[in-house]
């Protein structure tokens, strides 16, 4: 309106084209304009912070929803949750820093634009009026299609994701194969398939921005025309024409940018539609609240079974693991003995049977009081970010560092890192082969304190005089009153075995 009093009066006085005539009006103009860039500001700052706090507490809940599964479902739900975490969840970002604020903008500024017209100059607001809700009509039916696409893209997105972090990891073994290229034209049809979808949302994203615009712009059209011809036959003053021809954009203009930042919002949309069946559709199990004493705690396996994919692994399993012995887990691959492990610790629930420890349920008892009474040493050792030395400790600090690295023959891996036991591992640190790894692993675990010993094939990547070393350390935790848990193949170390207990599967089901 300010602007509008402003022009008219340059056009039809020329007495008063003067900056001097106009400096009170000028300095309103500069004001409101100074508060508009300030208010954008304000409103850029706090959505990125605001969209930055809920991306992460969404990306923390999903991935402790989707680490406290059960490893067999874990595995089937890894993709997902990495492409959610990773990337799709980014996608929010324009849902909190553009959409919304473009929402209440809509709410609030196209009301009292219309309004402001309608006091100016009637027959132009109900013109607006009449055009304006084409725009929602549009944007509803653009939306339905837009959301199929952006979770189709989503899916996409995680195969090509799943594909070629399996191909990474896969790569020394194609190599040592001599089968390098092989995997080269199917990541490039998913790459160009991946390609396709993407461009086809954004054909969608700009034929609906063009559709907008093209009605907001027919909209401006008539409310110009009937001011130009009542201008003309003097029906109305320059003034109010002047302010209804400034203002009708801006009626128009805050639907056009909840339509544009709609298509923006949809990947994130999609993403965090995702997550939240990630969240609900795996609660985690309500935790126990029972404690014991694993120190001389006889572990009771009744009837264990587990459901997973190819069938029930292990089934039916039953024994018992007393300490001051070495209890060794054998059978044919996939009979279930690294499930058996995972079960003692708490880490997936049985589908049927039971895991005691002293008479307790596993399901009954406080599962980090438990935890800090295990020593676990999986097929590939957990390396963490940060020195050998945090690494050693992962499950508490070790009684005789030395004498541990010494037994695991990680003392000579130590021995040729650059800072020893300093060296940094992880990213932007030293990287260890499967069979420093190991070492590393086994110096842990036959370190610690824990009167649980659970270790699968712990000296399947060891020398035979190592492996030697290893077996008679493992031997000597049991006769000091540990219980230990071996899962193994080789006869030398079911040769150090108290008591062997047979793993078997049932494949064709329960």
């Amino acid at each position: 309106m300010v602007l509008g009093h402003v022009v008219a009066g340059v056009i039809t006085d020329p007495a008063t084209r003067s900056i001097g005539h106009w400096q009170t009006e000028l300095v309103t103009l500069a004001g409101l304009w100074l508060i508009r860039a300030l208010v954008q500001w304000v409103q850029g700052r706090l959505g990125q912070r605001g969209a930055s706090a809920v991306i992460a507490d969404l990306g923390g809940q999903v991935l402790r929803a989707v680490t406290a599964l059960p490893p067999g479902v874990r595995n089937t739900r890894r993709d997902d949750a990495a492409t959610v975490i990773t990337s799709g969840l980014d996608g929010l970002r324009p849902f909190f820093t553009a959409y919304l604020p473009a929402l209440f903008l809509a709410a609030i500024l196209t009301p009292a634009t219309v309004a402001v017209i309608a006091l100016n100059d009637f027959q132009s607001a109900v013109i607006v009026l009449v055009a304006l809700p084409l725009i929602p009509v549009f944007m509803i039916l653009i939306g339905l299609a837009t959301t199929d696409r952006s979770a189709a893209a989503l899916d996409a997105m995680t195969t090509l994701q799943a594909r070629l972090t399996d191909l990474i990891a896969g790569i020394p073994t194609l190599r040592a194969l001599g089968r390098a290229d092989g995997p080269a034209d199917r990541i490039a049809k998913l790459a160009a398939a991946h390609r396709r979808s993407a461009m086809a949302t954004l054909r969608i994203a700009f034929l609906s921005a063009l559709v907008l615009e093209l009605i907001a712009t027919l909209g401006v059209a008539l409310v110009a025309v009937s001011v130009g011809l009542r201008l003309v036959f003097g029906e109305m003053s320059l003034v109010a024409g002047l302010t209804v021809l400034l203002l009708a954009p801006d009626v128009f203009w805050p639907l056009r940018r909840v339509g544009v930042e709609f298509h923006a919002a949809q990947n994130g949309k999609a993403a965090a539609d995702k997550a939240f069946a990630l969240i609900e559709q795996h609660p985690e199990p309500p935790a126990g609240t029972r404690t014991v004493d694993a120190d001389g705690a006889v572990i009771a396996l009744d009837g264990l079974c587990v459901a997973g994919r190819d069938g029930i692994s292990p089934h039916r399993l039953s024994g018992r693991l007393r300490p001051g012995e070495v209890t060794v887990l054998t059978g044919a691959n996939g009979a279930g003995k690294t499930t058996t492990l995972l079960a003692i610790a708490g880490l997936i629930t049985p589908t049927h049977g039971h895991v005691t420890i002293d008479g307790v349920d596993i399901g009954d008892l406080d599962r980090p009081t438990w935890w800090r009474q295990l020593a676990w040493l999986a097929q590939r050792p957990v390396i963490i970010p940060g020195t050998i030395a945090e690494n050693l400790a992962l499950f508490g600090q070790l009684d005789d560092l030395e004498s541990a690295c010494h037994t695991a023959g990680f003392t000579e891996v130590i021995d040729s890192l650059p800072d020893g036991i300093d060296t940094m591992l992880g990213r932007d640190g030293t990287g260890l082969s499967l069979g420093q790894r190991q070492r590393l692993g086994l110096a842990r675990t036959l370190g610690s304190p824990a009167p649980v010993l659970l270790l699968d094939e712990p000296t399947s990547h060891l020398d035979e005089a190592t492996e030697r070393t290893v077996l008679r350390a493992i031997s000597r935790r049991a006769a000091e009153g540990a219980t230990v848990v071996l899962v193994a193949h080789r006869d030398s170390a079911v040769g150090i075995a108290d008591h062997v207990i047979t793993v078997e599967a049932d494949h064709a089901g329960v």
